[in-house]
């Protein structure tokens, strides 16, 4: 397979079997452990654990959550994925207490790979539109 085709694989098996599925524990074989997070506002992540922390966060406050996968785009060492999330604020995030609202909101993530695991991830999330 065509690395950048295996690269998109990957991706997609983040979104539909680590984030839809909860499967916390692939994150160790898809990251490595080195992988950092750059998000909105300066935020950062660091290493696998981080991410299943992360992860667990979101899962609490939002226990429906699923993402949608509407494109992936590869190039080189690079995959751009663009999903739309959706989930009902059940619980607490970031200070913010639950509002019962069903949200929708549009990602877009450009993830790095090194050695067929993903490294790095920028990611731009409409903040306003979740708030």
């Amino acid at each position: 397979m065509v690395t950048t085709e295996k690269n998109k694989a990957t991706i997609r098996r983040f979104w539909e079997e680590v984030f839809n599925g909860k499967k916390l524990s692939l994150i160790d074989e898809l990251f490595t452990n080195d992988w950092i997070y750059h998000g909105v506002g300066g935020q950062k992540i660091y290493g696998p654990k981080g991410l299943k922390q992360f992860l667990t966060d979101y899962y609490h406050a939002f226990p429906d959550i699923q993402v949608n996968v509407e494109n992936l785009i590869a190039e080189g060492d690079k995959v751009v994925s663009h999903v739309t999330s959706c989930g009902t604020h059940k619980g607490e995030l970031m200070g913010i207490a639950p509002t019962g609202k069903r949200v929708t909101v549009p990602v877009i993530c450009i993830s790095r790979f090194v050695d067929d695991k993903i490294v790095e991830d920028w990611e731009i999330i409409d903040l306003f539109g979740m708030l």
